[in-house]
C-alpha cells in the first residue's frame, strides 16, 4: 500500500498537520478555564492579580501538547519511530513542567468559591493525592512508563490502535506531571521537598532515561514489527530510524533533566548566600505568599468550628 505521507522534510514538517478534535477541544476548554480564573483574581485583587509568568507557562504547555499531537510530529509518529519519539519527550518532560509551573490548582483555589473551593481543597489533601504525589510513587510511575511503552511489545499495540495511543498520550502527561510537581511546582500539597531532595529526584530518574535510549541505540534489529510495514519508501531504514529515536531519547531526555538539575542547582547555591529582604515578583516572596496561602486553607476547617469551641476573650 502507498504510503499517503509525503517524505518528511524541513517544508512538510511546517505544513502537514493532522487536526484531532477532541484533543483540540480539552485543550481549548482548559485555556480559556485558565484565563477565566486569571480574570476572577484580577477582578479580586486588582492590587495582587495573577503572575503573568505563570499564564505563559501554562499556555505554552498547552500549546507544547498541541504540537505534540497535532503537528507533523502526530502526523508522522505511525511511520517514524524517531517522530514518536519525540512527541513522548514533548509529552513527558516538556509540557508536565510547564503546566506545573502554571499552577493551576492555586489558581483554582484564588478563583473558586465555595462549594467548589472547599472540594479542591479536599481533593488536594485526600488519601488518593498524597499517595500519588508521594516523591517515591511519582519516581516509580515515571520510570515504569517510560521502560514499559519503550521495550515492551505494548509500543505495539500503540501503533495498531489509536484509542491505545491516545491513552499512550493522556499516560505520559499524568506521568510527567506527577513527576515534576514536587521537583518544580509549589502547589499545595501535602510534600514539600527541599531544593536538595528535588535535585535527587532527578539524579535518580536520569539513567533510567539513558538506559532506554541506549538500547534503542544499538538494538540489532527493529523492536516493533508495525514500523517494517507502513509502506514508507523514502527516509531511513526501519533499523536508522529506531537508533534515531535511542539517540533522541538519549540525549534529549539528559538535556532536559540537566537543565532542570543546574536550575536547581543555581537556586540551591543561592539560598545559601547572605539572605537579603524578598521582592515582590521574586522567587522568595512568591514561596511565602503560597505558604501564607497555605496556611490559611488548613485555618479555614477551624473557622468552621462553633463558637463555643474557639476560648472566650481575654483568657490568659
Amino acid at each position: 500500500m502507498a504510503d499517503p505521507l509525503p517524505p518528511l522534510t524541513a517544508a512538510t514538517a511546517v505544513r502537514v498537520w493532522q487536526f484531532a478534535p477532541l484533543a483540540s477541544a480539552t485543550l481549548l476548554v482548559l485555556a480559556a478555564a485558565y484565563l477565566t480564573g486569571v480574570r476572577r483574581v484580577a477582578a479580586q485583587h486588582p492590587q495582587r492579580p495573577w503572575p503573568g509568568g505563570r499564564t505563559l507557562a501554562f499556555l505554552a504547555g498547552l500549546g507544547v501538547i498541541a504540537v505534540a499531537t497535532q503537528s507533523s510530529l502526530g502526523a508522522y509518529d505511525d511511520v517514524l519511530f524517531s517522530a514518536h519519539m519525540m512527541q513522548h519527550l514533548l509529552l513527558i518532560m516538556v509540557a508536565p513542567p510547564l503546566l506545573v509551573l502554571g499552577r493551576p490548582v492555586t489558581l483554582l483555589l484564588h478563583a473558586a468559591g465555595n462549594p467548589v473551593h472547599t472540594w479542591v481543597k479536599r481533593a488536594v489533601r485526600s488519601p488518593v493525592v498524597t499517595a500519588l504525589t508521594w516523591p517515591p510513587v511519582a519516581i516509580a510511575v515515571y520510570c515504569a512508563v517510560v521502560a514499559s511503552t519503550h521495550l515492551t511489545p505494548l509500543m505495539d499495540l500503540v501503533l495498531r490502535n489509536s484509542v491505545a495511543h491516545d491513552a499512550e498520550h493522556a499516560l505520559y502527561l499524568i506521568a510527567g506531571y506527577l513527576f515534576f510537581l514536587p521537583v518544580v511546582g509549589s502547589e499545595p500539597i501535602r510534600w514539600r521537598l527541599s531544593l536538595p531532595a528535588r535535585f535527587l529526584m532527578l539524579l535518580i530518574v536520569m539513567p533510567v532515561d539513558t538506559v532506554v535510549g541506549v538500547i534503542l541505540m544499538i538494538a540489532p534489529g527493529e523492536l516493533f514489527p508495525p514500523y517494517l510495514h507502513t509502506g514508507r519508501a523514502w527516509g531511513p531504514s526501519p533499523l536508522a530510524d529506531l537508533h534515531a529515536g535511542g539517540i533522541l531519547m538519549w540525549a534529549g531526555s539528559d538535556l532536559v533533566m540537566t537543565v532542570l538539575a543546574a536550575g536547581l542547582a543555581v537556586l540551591l547555591v543561592h539560598g545559601t548566600g547572605r539572605a537579603r529582604p524578598a521582592r515582590a515578583g521574586d522567587a522568595g516572596d512568591d514561596d511565602a505568599r503560597l505558604a501564607a496561602y497555605n496556611t490559611r486553607l488548613a485555618a479555614l476547617g477551624d473557622a468552621a468550628r462553633p463558637p463555643l469551641a474557639r476560648p472566650p476573650s481575654g483568657a490568659g
